[in-house]
């Protein structure tokens, strides 16, 4: 089994990657062109400023500029700048325009999915009513209560929490049933297999919301756009969408479609209007540029393009299974979101030489630099490899490109040596520890209790309002120790690296997307 096959939009957070750190990569890992002296407007535009593009094995991340628009969002856009309109005008005649072609009622452009949800929860909350849209996040006599499925919950879900509301989980239709009162706003659910089946689908939970009059919402970002869409044939009132993923709008862009009057409210929550999605921006251009990639998804031939990926990966699989050792296997999705076909790469890092995580690495540092899926295997306990190759958002000829640095790394794997752990004894760091954290801005104070049985740590983190399990290891003075912390639809994770004696203890912490940070700790006497 895969354990990247459900990795999704909900998990990327939740993992630590090369990806997920400092804006992009911890600073050791960064790969950078020399900048010139200006910026130059042609195909080294990135390189001219130092930055070096990816090929995109991993599918539709924001983290990665999700994917590359088509050339008819391009030009709609390039069309679109040359002029000025009237902002309510122009949503006016694109909302019936997208209504007709996705068979909805009703369509609008927003900034993004997350753009999406605020402007749905703002709707719900106030409505256009001015007097109540002026006084968000003032909640105080409004509808304040958002009901999310405990399924649904994710790391997304502070798009709608950002109006201030109170989010209710719930795991059961009972739960939902006494979950509902005057104060409820609306109901959000992420699209995900979860939502597909079971009590709480989308289907049944829309059941009840609709007897009791309470809206829903579903984010679909990822999703392949299904006309109409499965979602508001399930009962859904609205459902959002990425425009910069599967669509290939502009990255910035959102769709989000439903009831009418529902989406009129949200247009009027948000810009150009001076309420609370003011700052959540979207501009003349993506507006034309989602419309444009809206009229090409009815006109794209979506089982050619299935075809095509099945082809990248079958000239990949030939050229990796060269290598003695090295094995295959295809991955079909699971549901709609990156729907396309995956390539599973196996091999046994004790006879290749290498491991995944060290061909993930490598080719992400290459050049060309590649992204990949996924990987497993870690020197010198987790010998069985793999990576992964998602080819939804590759471009024509990337897949030569990916093939050749794969086959390249496999065949001739650079000598790598087991990380170093030192034999002498252990230090002893045992008891509870006051932690220091120096973040880029800011500082706080934390709180370690662990036990210690020989090289093997465990315990727990304290943070100023947070706790989570901590376990990991020490050799010599070298300790290594993780934690995890949930908050909300996501958790916080930290990565303790440092040196240690009987009493104390620095290095640097890891605290995955949000960069990097350095930690001093005194054990309390």
């Amino acid at each position: 089994m895969n354990p990247f096959r459900n990795i999704t939009r909900r998990t990327l957070f939740r993992t630590t990657s090369l990806l997920a750190a400092g804006g992009f990569l911890p600073s050791q890992h960064r790969a950078a062109a020399p900048a010139t002296k200006e910026l130059q407007l042609g195909p080294t535009l990135y390189e001219s400023i130092g930055v070096t593009p990816l090929v995109n094995c991993k599918g539709t991340f924001t983290i990665i500029t999700g994917s590359q628009t088509l050339p008819e969002v391009k030009r709609a856009m390039d069309e679109a700048s040359r002029h000025y309109v009237h902002m309510d005008e122009l949503m006016n005649a694109v909302s019936p325009r997208l209504a007709e072609l996705t068979k909805s009622e009703w369509g609008i452009v927003t900034a993004g999915c997350a753009a999406a949800l605020t402007h749905a929860t703002a709707a719900c909350i106030a409505g256009a009513d001015p007097e109540k849209m002026q006084r968000l996040p003032n909640l105080d006599g409004l509808k304040n209560e958002v009901i999310i499925p405990r399924h649904s919950r994710n790391v997304y879900d502070h798009a709608v929490r950002m109006l201030g509301v109170k989010i209710v989980e719930v795991d059961s239709t009972a739960e939902l049933e006494s979950a509902i009162n005057p104060k409820t706003a609306m109901i959000m659910i992420m699209s995900s297999p979860h939502s597909a089946a079971g009590p709480l689908s989308t289907e049944n939970i829309a059941k009840v919301a609709r007897r009791k009059q309470v809206p829903i919402i579903v984010d679909a970002a990822a999703e392949f756009l299904t006309i109409p869409s499965i979602h508001l044939q399930q009962g859904a009132d609205m459902v959002a969408y990425s425009g910069g993923k599967c669509l290939r709008g502009p990255q910035s862009a959102g769709l989000l479609l439903g009831q009418k009057d529902l989406l009129q409210a949200a247009w009027i929550n948000s810009a150009p209007h001076h309420a609370f999605g003011r700052s959540l921006k979207v501009g003349k251009e993506e507006i034309m540029g989602m419309l444009a990639a809206v009229e090409m998804w009815v006109k794209r031939d979506h089982k050619a393009e299935w075809g095509q990926w099945e082809s990248w990966l079958t000239y990949i699989d030939t050229s990796v299974t060269k290598v003695a050792g090295v094995s295959t296997q295809l991955l079909l999705p699971e549901d709609l979101s990156n729907r396309a076909p995956e390539l599973l790469i196996k091999w046994d890092a004790a006879s290749i030489g290498i491991t995944g995580k060290e061909v993930e690495e490598i080719l992400l540092k290459g050049r060309p630099r590649i992204v990949l899926a996924g990987s497993t295997g870690v020197r010198p306990d987790q010998m069985a490899s793999s990576v992964t190759i998602m080819p939804y958002m590759m471009m024509p000829d990337d897949y030569k490109i990916a093939a050749q640095a794969l086959y390249s790394v496999l065949s001739k794997p650079p000598k790598i040596d087991a990380p170093h752990r030192s034999t002498g004894e252990p230090a002893s760091v045992a008891g509870e520890w006051t932690v220091h954290i120096e973040y880029t801005r800011g500082a706080s104070t934390h709180k370690l209790t662990i036990a210690q049985s020989q090289n093997t740590l465990i315990g727990t983190h304290t943070g100023e309002t947070l706790s989570g399990p901590l376990h990991g290891a020490i050799y010599g003075t070298e300790a290594h120790f993780t934690s995890s912390h949930k908050i909300e639809g996501t958790s916080i994770n930290y990565t303790f690296r440092g040196t240690a004696t009987t009493n104390k203890m620095s290095g640097t912490v890891s605290l995955g997307e949000y960069g990097q940070a350095t930690w001093t700790a005194t054990k309390k006497s």
